[in-house]
């Protein structure tokens, strides 16, 4: 079966995170009762990611390099790193490097159980890699190339991995062409244990509810939607369970694809698609 191979020092895998910068990630999340703009919101969602993915990865020894992982933005310039601070510019770093280099440390506050049935605010350290960005068009069809690229190279050197996983996080429509056919290229990579995962989170500022890793484009609201479902991967089964897990009724082959999706589903669908299988 596919997608069954360690993740270990000596074989290890590849995440590419896909963030849309365009101008419109300035308005915010139509559910989100605070006004937060998207692009803070899908920053702080991505800067999460990265520390939990360096906790992982976390031993008495220091951090192991069970991924190596690459962050592209994609807007007013073009496609280019979204790293910021000594991994500007880096379009695929070991998770040690990751770990170890955030641009900042920021002091922020957390509403955690005061054990009494109430609750208070602490204040906890969260690391920055990335800084949030709104301006420009949406090249997405060259973001996808690039992810290609990416994982084109890793997988030359990386023949038995884990397949990587590349994550599409974006509020709006191509303006460089018709997403379906680099999607399609990117999905027929390949390691020796499966092809390459693509998973799509389209956000909005529409107030209707989530609909997550539907298993067929029929409630989807429009073509574009309909798009980006058919560009996107079907979760393996071990996937599939942790959606489960999660609570969410889905069916048993559901696409890596979330539409309309508020800050709870941006941060929910992010853990997901990057939990291993089987981590060494």
């Amino acid at each position: 079966m596919p997608y069954q191979a360690e993740i270990s020092r000596s074989n290890p895998s590849c995440i590419v995170i896909l963030i849309d910068q365009s101008g419109s990630m300035e308005d915010p999340f139509g559910a989100d009762p605070s006004g937060k703009k998207k692009a803070d919101g899908v920053a702080d969602a991505v800067n999460r990611l990265l520390q939990n993915l360096v906790i992982k990865c976390a031993k008495s020894e220091g951090i192991r390099d069970y991924y190596n992982v690459s962050v592209l933005g994609y807007g007013e310039h073009g496609v280019a790193s979204a790293f910021a601070g000594r991994l500007k510019g880096k379009q695929l770093v070991p998770i040690s490097e990751v770990g170890n280099h955030p641009d900042r440390i920021e002091e922020r506050f957390k509403k955690v159980d005061d054990e009494a049935g109430g609750v208070i605010s602490q204040i906890i350290k969260f690391p920055v890699w990335i800084d949030p960005v709104a301006k420009g068009g949406t090249p997405m069809c060259a973001a996808l190339h690039q992810a290609g690229s990416v994982v084109s190279a890793w997988l030359a050197a990386h023949t038995n991995c884990f397949p990587p996983i590349v994550m599409n996080i974006t509020d709006g429509e191509a303006t460089d062409g018709n997403v379906l056919q680099p999607a399609q290229e990117l999905k027929a990579l390949a390691s020796t244990d499966g092809h390459v995962l693509l998973f799509n989170l389209h956000i909005s500022s529409s107030h209707h509810s989530p609909i997550e890793f539907p298993d067929a484009p029929n409630e989807l609201p429009d073509s574009y939607a309909k798009l980006l479902f058919n560009a996107s991967s079907h979760l393996p089964d071990y996937m599939w369970m942790m959606v489960q897990q999660e609570g969410l009724i889905v069916s048993e082959n559901p696409k890596g694809f979330v539409f309309n999706a508020d800050l709870v589903s941006v941060i929910r669908f992010l853990d997901i698609g990057t939990r291993p299988s089987n981590l060494r």
